[in-house]
């Protein structure tokens, strides 16, 4: 890791660190997002010595720039930058995400892995219905990074199950680090696998059978120390009968257990070349069919009969996206994005399904694309 002197300039106050700020050995003193409110914090962090990634400086400063352009791009007329909401800080956690697994031969690599999942369960933890909508509604144009968002998931839905089963802070922790990881040593085939539209070539194959264990060995090699995340990761693809791989063992540990469950029930839910993904209806029976224990009951439970991002047809005609659960799993909160006639419509209707004119009258498909042409943020009434 190459680190740059932090100074007064790059700094603004009152408003969300581009970047983590590091003391001059790399480990980390402020987490990206944390906000100084004032000169003294920030003169007094100086005097101590702060440091920050110079690659985490670059990308900041390429975003800022992007950002610039197309400010002027689509709204020159406008002095103030856009606002940035929920989907924006996701999406910028994403790449934290990849910056930080594919940084296993650079010094501070567990480190890295802790603070992104310490992100992520903070972001999923501010809004669990936004979080959920990115598993569900996930974009077909990009299904080459298929391996960064599936980790992405997989580590916000077992933050949400987890917690809904009880489990201690401790094991919540574990369970998010090994789900961003589990699949560290098949990112890009994983994309690959997705836009490829065919079955795996026998390389392929051999590759999938054999990335629990290289991923621990990965983890390893970078510096994980913790037993029970690198277990994890080795035995996520472990069955109770046996049947599993790659060791064949029959008690792999709740958290193992966790990983394979999330992994296998959000697979079945994405996108994939030349492959229709399974409804999340359709997706919940299997694996209540596999596996009935607190786990599988917990995921369901979790994401709800009609999650965030599902398309669905009103019994008014109207056709909507789920936005929000209830605590009733058949009457959550959409938004209309047609009228009755099936029209599209600009500005979204928000609807409480609970009531009879609005109630649910089917899960449908979005054959057309309407949902992902319209912006997630109009949805939630997020800025733009």
């Amino acid at each position: 890791m190459q680190l740059l002197k932090l100074a007064h300039t790059m700094v603004r106050l009152g408003a969300p660190l581009p970047w983590a700020v590091r003391d001059s050995t790399g480990k980390l003193l402020l987490a990206q997002g944390h906000v100084l409110e004032n000169a003294e914090q920030l003169t007094l962090m100086l005097k101590h010595g702060a440091f920050v990634d110079a690659e985490e400086a670059r990308a900041a400063a390429k975003l800022a720039a992007d950002q610039r352009q197309l400010k002027e791009q689509q709204q020159p007329q406008q002095g103030q930058q856009r606002p940035v909401n929920l989907f924006t800080l996701w999406e910028r956690l994403m790449w934290q995400l990849d910056r930080a697994l594919r940084s296993t031969e650079e010094a501070g690599f567990a480190d890295r892995a802790r603070e992104v999942a310490g992100q992520i369960i903070a972001l999923t933890e501010r809004d669990p219905d936004v979080a959920i909508y990115h598993c569900v509604r996930q974009d077909p144009k990009r299904l080459a990074i298929y391996g960064l968002s599936h980790a992405m998931h997989c580590g916000l839905v077992c933050l949400l199950v987890a917690r809904r089963i009880g489990w201690d802070d401790a094991q919540v922790n574990t369970a998010v680090r090994a789900a961003l990881t589990m699949n560290i040593s098949t990112l890009e085939l994983q994309g690959r696998l997705a836009v490829q539209g065919v079955a795996p070539t026998p390389n392929q194959k051999e590759q999938l059978t054999s990335h629990p264990t290289r991923s621990m060995e990965m983890l390893k090699a970078g510096g994980v120390e913790d037993e029970d995340w690198i277990n994890a990761v080795w035995h996520h693809h472990e069955k109770a009968d046996g049947s599993g791989y790659p060791n064949h063992v029959k008690d792999p540990g709740d958290v193992a257990k966790m990983l394979h469950a999330v992994d296998v029930y959000l697979a079945k839910i994405s996108p994939r070349t030349g492959r229709t993904p399974l409804t999340t209806q359709m997706a919940a029976r299997q694996l209540f069919q596999e596996d009935q224990g607190p786990i599988a009951a917990g995921i369901v439970k979790e994401v709800g009969l009609f999650p965030p991002g599902q398309f669905v047809k009103l019994k008014s005609g109207e056709h909507a996206v789920v936005i929000r659960r209830a605590a009733h799993a058949n009457q959550p909160t959409v938004a209309c994005i047609t009228d009755r006639s099936g029209m599209p419509i600009v500005n979204p209707v928000v609807r409480d399904t609970a009531k009879p004119d609005h109630a649910i009258a089917a899960a449908v498909g979005d054959n057309t694309g309407v949902v992902l042409r319209f912006p997630p943020e109009r949805l939630y009434g997020l800025p733009e």
